[in-house]
């Protein structure tokens, strides 16, 4: 996660061939996200829903040091109450869910970190590679306080399990590449040099293959996830109302450590 920099980030797509390549465009703020970057990543992927051409779609951060580093922190200091975030978190599971609902794979391509929301875009794509550096993890009880909804917890536990997200989310833990690659969230490491060679053979091969199967395949699982969801709005209102998560974005702000109060 990252304050707001002079530059207020975008989300980009070029299209090659059958190929959509999405990167997360912020790099001065480790390419954390801002409202309009959120959009801008549900309105790509429902354009790239309107278009049978494209066979495959590739997500990638801009700079080298990081995926996405989740939310941009600057935002939360306009929330004046826990309806404040019980909204906010309806408006990041609809960005996400575009991404999730896509009929075509997609290639999550990873850099640093992958944080918070970046942790949910990199579940929200079908394969994730990495450099053997990369780091995973969800650390919102160290910095801010405030919580996950229960769609992006139900991506995260279907990806992950539930022990790596008791450790990322209970302890703040930074999972690495390496452990990630042998449960096999992760499909492979390489170099980063490779990282360009690696998602452009992968891309290839899916794209070879039966669109309405990998389509039938996709949408069964994410069923799957999506099956059941409980209500999360009195621990999200409770969370994003609190004195602590006041506390955690004004910490954060000033870089220091919070002072947690349970209240």
């Amino acid at each position: 996660m990252s304050t707001t920099t002079p530059s207020p980030g975008k989300i980009r797509c070029e299209i090659h061939g059958n190929t959509a390549s999405i990167y997360f465009d912020h790099p001065q703020a480790y390419n954390a996200m801002t409202k309009g970057m959120y959009e801008g990543l549900r309105d790509i992927c429902l354009d790239i829903a309107k278009k049978p051409e494209i066979r495959v779609a590739i997500l990638r951060g801009v700079g080298g040091k990081s995926f996405v580093s989740g939310s941009d922190i600057a935002q939360f200091t306009s929330f004046v109450d826990g309806q404040d975030g019980v909204e906010y978190e309806v408006f990041i599971d609809s960005c996400f869910k575009p991404l999730q609902m896509l009929n075509i794979p997609t290639i999550a391509v990873i850099e640093g970190l992958a944080v918070g929301g970046g942790l949910v875009v990199a579940s929200s794509c079908d394969f994730r590679i990495a450099t053997p550096e990369a780091r995973f993890g969800v650390p919102i009880a160290k910095t801010l306080g405030n919580c996950v909804s229960p769609m992006n917890m139900a991506w995260l536990v279907a990806h992950l399990g539930y022990n790596v997200m008791r450790r990322m989310l209970l302890l703040a833990e930074f999972i690495p590449a390496s452990e990630l690659l042998a449960s096999g969230y992760i499909y492979k490491t390489v170099a980063t040099s490779e990282l360009d060679q690696l998602s452009n053979d992968l891309a290839r091969k899916l794209s070879a293959l039966a669109p309405l199967t990998q389509k039938s395949a996709k949408h069964v699982l994410a069923r799957l996830i999506n099956h059941g969801l409980p209500n999360g709005d009195d621990l999200t209102s409770e969370c994003y109302g609190s004195l602590d998560f006041k506390e955690g974005v004004q910490a954060f702000l000033a870089g220091k450590p919070p002072k947690w109060q349970g209240k």
